[in-house]
């Protein structure tokens, strides 16, 4: 893939042990991510009330609605970056909550991928993808910065591999960050806006390279506004207002044909009409 847009004849592979379509399933029923009557409150804000929520392998599921309605919240308790305050979440059938879970077992299934790149401005692009394979998979330096080496090709940087983050374009450090969660071999990705923090110009290589994973069969829960793209390559749609999922569908019903008053005054607002 070119440091751009992948083009047709471009072929990326996904990490060991991630999802490729096509692939067997051996519980092809059984939900990648569960969650379960999850309730979520910062003081007297109630942010998440009763979500219920289940994505199945391979499924690229799109959470859009108003800031404030819990969008975020809820992709934060899916990996415990935010504790719930009752309610279930289950990742690959194992409750994330549960006592005595290993917690950071589970988090290397979920992928993350934040508004802000969080990455180290002292290491280089190779050297923030490595860091968490050396010290929570114990990798040693030579197999870190082989999987490093194809988690960058992946995204299209690894002409990069040796350039800090200050040497890098919004986009290209946003790109880092994702490949800084692939090399994990995640079998699910959570987007928490990932293009926001980006000038319009920059968006679509961080857009091209999430069509790519999709396209390769990487489960993704993506939390944004980028409606063409829910629009485009989205599975499931879910809209979120006041703490609670007002409805969900396919992209091509939810954003025609919406059942809720609320969706409707929502997305007349984003499309400014």
């Amino acid at each position: 893939m070119s440091a751009g847009h992948a083009g047709a004849a471009d072929v990326i592979s996904l990490p060991e042990g991630s999802t490729v379509v096509g692939a067997p399933q051996d519980a092809a029923s059984r939900p990648i991510l569960e969650v379960a009557g999850l309730n979520k409150s910062f003081g007297a804000l109630h942010v998440l009330k009763d979500i219920d929520l289940s994505v199945q392998p391979e499924e690229l599921v799109f959470i859009i609605g108003p800031s404030g309605s819990g969008k975020s919240t809820l992709l934060r308790c899916c990996n415990r970056l935010e504790e719930y305050d009752s309610g279930r979440v289950l990742v690959e059938g194992v409750d994330i909550g549960a006592p005595g879970v290993n917690l950071n077992a589970i988090r290397q299934k979920i992928g993350m991928v934040f508004q802000s790149f969080n990455l180290y401005p002292h290491m280089t692009a190779r050297g923030n993808v490595t860091l968490a394979l050396r010290r929570v998979q114990g990798m040693s330096q030579e197999a870190a910065d082989t999987r490093a080496r194809r988690a960058l090709d992946q995204v299209g940087l690894l002409h990069k591999e040796n350039a800090f983050p200050s040497q890098l374009s919004g986009g290209q450090q946003q790109r880092v960050a994702i490949a800084r969660a692939l090399a994990l071999s995640p079998k699910i990705m959570l987007f928490d806006e990932p293009t926001s923090a980006l000038d319009p110009e920059l968006v679509g290589s961080v857009l091209a390279v999430m069509r790519d994973l999709r396209t390769m069969g990487m489960t993704m829960v993506v939390v944004s506004h980028e409606m063409r793209f829910a629009r485009e390559a989205a599975d499931r749609v879910i809209f979120m207002d006041g703490g609670r999922i007002i409805e969900q569908g396919p992209p091509e019903i939810l954003f025609t044909s919406p059942a809720a008053d609320r969706t409707r005054e929502f997305l007349r607002a984003v499309d400014g009409h």
